[in-house]
């Protein structure tokens, strides 16, 4: 019975179809499995199965000092590693199979005995991605640039470059002569709001007595909201300038994040509006991405990104797209996409370069199939559709990817076709020819 189950390997090449114009992948990681104590693919190992040694023997292909096949001996030949050399004589041009080639067992009896495993291709259903160059910046809603709000002379700075401060932290002190005279006039506007408040309390009550007119109490309500609105133009404006006392003021962080360099220095004189401190809160960064125009349409708000540095390979960084600017850049024909990445150990760093790799709103169609229905000839990648118990049909197949043990497929098949997945390598070496089992074999 083993007898019978090893030569049902022999097939019969039947006719050839037309060949597919199909742009072929790099080559990936062969999948053949390997006899490791020979040093020979599996399938074909003569040592593991005895009985196919008769069969390379009766088509003179052997080496008798060593006792494999001489087409792929792994000591006469171990720049073959083992596996029966596919660029022999063809049907095509490129030493594949022409899309097409059938592949008929002898009899159904040899096909049950050949134990070919298939799986039907499915329609795929994973999410696609596309890979573009991104730069991180700043979350400017993060990023606050502190000014001097009035002229004045600095006469502290509270922080150095790179400290870490929590909101209202002191920054810089300075000393303003129209900030002395600014709060000698909060003195004064709260003592106008306190004479006009006792006055209109004052007036209504001799209104009762009929000693002030309905006039005079207008004029005094007037006159307290009036007052009122000074003093709180004035105390909206130090609410801003911070704590201190006559013309010395001290300015606060506006919220908790790390100091960037101060643009000032002890004694500087600065005038109303001039930078001198930067804060930013790098805990959350932005990657601007650049989404080549083709592939714009497949990228929306929602889509998610993940972000990788070459300086920390093993550690992405996970985002969603929040904004798509309304114009093509010019020069690069790409769009600009913003994505927010959390950054809690703060190791993205502004202007930073790296991959951004974007799940696609809008994903291809692509067939999915076991990794093992995918053989390789050349730069040909191939599967063996099932057509009938004891027929199989060449195709030729254009792959999207492989991920384990799925691979996608962007043509040559159908879904819902039957495709051989283990034993699929035998099929293969059967379609080229003076391979084993080329041709027709009888199997006694």
């Amino acid at each position: 019975m083993r007898l019978r189950l090893l030569l049902a390997v022999l097939l019969a090449l039947a006719c050839a179809g037309p060949t597919a114009d199909l742009a072929p992948d790099p080559p990936p990681a062969s999948t053949e499995a390997r006899c490791v104590a020979h040093g020979v693919v599996e399938a074909v190992c003569p040592k593991c199965n005895p009985a196919l040694a008769a069969v390379f023997q009766s088509k003179g292909d052997w080496c008798t000092e060593h006792g494999f096949p001489e087409s792929f001996c792994p000591i006469c030949h171990p720049e073959r590693e083992g596996r029966p050399s596919a660029d022999l004589s063809a049907p095509t041009q490129d030493g594949a199979p022409a899309h097409g080639t059938r592949i008929r067992f002898k009899t159904r009896e040899t096909a049950r005995l050949a134990g070919i495993e298939t799986a039907v291709v499915r329609a795929g259903s994973r999410d696609e991605t596309i890979k573009v160059v991104a730069r991180v910046v700043y979350d400017t809603t993060r990023h606050a640039l502190v000014t001097a709000p009035v002229p004045g002379r600095i006469t502290s700075l509270h922080v150095e470059p790179g400290r870490l401060v929590g909101r209202g932290a002191p920054l810089f002190t300075l000393e303003s002569m129209e900030l002395a005279a600014s709060r000698s006039g909060l003195a004064a506007a709260r003592s106008r709001v306190k004479m006009a408040d006792e006055r209109l309390l004052r007036h209504t009550t001799l209104l009762d007595a009929g000693a002030v007119s309905a006039r005079d109490l207008q004029e005094a309500e007037h006159e307290l909201s009036s007052a009122r609105a000074a003093l709180s133009a004035l105390e909206a404006l130090f609410s801003h300038l911070g704590s201190g006392t006559g013309g010395s003021y001290t300015v606060g962080a506006p919220f908790a994040g790390e100091v960037m360099a101060p643009q000032a220095s002890l004694g500087m004189t600065v005038g109303g509006g001039q930078l001198l401190v930067e804060v930013v809160d790098t805990s959350v960064m932005w990657a601007e991405l650049s989404v080549p125009e083709v592939e714009i349409g497949r990228v929306g708000v929602g889509s998610e990104v993940t972000f990788a540095l070459d300086a920390f390979p093993d550690r992405p960084f996970s985002g969603t797209v929040n904004y798509l600017a309304p114009e093509v850049t010019v020069d690069t024909r790409s769009v600009v996409a913003r994505a927010v990445l959390a950054n809690p150990e703060r190791l993205l760093r502004a202007n930073s370069y790296g991959q951004a790799s974007v799940v696609v709103t809008h994903p291809r169609p692509v067939l999915v199939v076991p990794s093992a229905a995918v053989q390789r000839v050349q730069d040909v990648n191939l599967v063996f559709v099932q057509l009938a118990e004891d027929e199989f049909e060449t195709r030729r197949v254009e792959l999207r990817a492989r991920e384990g043990e799925e691979t996608r497929l962007i043509s040559g098949v159908a879904a819902g076709e039957t495709v051989a997945t283990t034993g699929s390598f035998l099929l293969k070496t059967e379609t080229l020819r003076d391979s084993i089992g080329a041709g027709c074999c009888d199997v006694e």
